[in-house]
This record gives C-alpha cells, structure tokens and sequence, in this order.
C-alpha cells in the first residue's frame, strides 16, 4: 500500500499508522488458573507503532526496548504524545482539543 501510494504520488499527503492493541511477552506462558498450557500474553509496557508519509520523516526510529523487548530501554512515549503526533500530522492542533474535567486534561 506505501509502495503504491508513492507510486501514485499520494503518500506525502498520506499519513499511513499501523500498531498494535498491546506488545506481547517474548515467552512462552502458562497459566493453570486460565487453563492455558501455551501462550503469549499482553505486555502493555512496550509496544510498536509505525507511521509512514504524511509528513513523517523516512527512517527515524524512536525508543527502544531491552533484549527481550520486555521493558523501555530508551526514551519512553506517553499515548499521549503519539496523538499529539497523529493530531499536528493533521493539522490540528492537540491543545485546542483539551479540557479540563475533574482536575485531568482530556484530548
């Protein structure tokens, strides 16, 4: 699909996300009270998104995990700072977005 939209001379005016719900642990797991005897679990400490055109500069990889890919080893990103990406991406802009409820900001 990013092939095709460079081909076509769309993907600049494009923005392309792929990720996932969760990471997922880099064992094997069981787990007898949920009767699984093989599995991998969710890991929602470190997971992977990918972001092509649209303004996205080509090649920049950002953070990192250990060698497990179990834990943030290299500059962790709040949720929220990728949603302010995706937003400025869009041309809008997050802060004109946000309110305040209850004392917590809410984009």
């Amino acid at each position: 699909m990013v092939a095709d939209l460079k081909q076509r001379g769309l993907l600049d005016d494009t923005l392309v996300i792929w990720g996932g719900e969760f990471g997922r642990t880099p064992m094997v797991e069981t787990n007898a009270a949920l009767h699984r005897s093989k599995g991998r679990d969710h890991h929602p400490q470190a997971f992977t998104m990918w972001l092509a055109g649209g303004g996205i500069k080509p090649g920049i990889t950002y953070g990192a995990t250990d060698e497990l890919g179990f834990n943030i080893a290299e500059n962790p990103l709040h949720i929220h700072d990728i949603q302010a990406t995706v937003l400025h991406l869009l041309g809008l802009d997050h802060e004109r977005l946000t309110y305040t409820y209850q004392g917590a900001s809410s984009a």
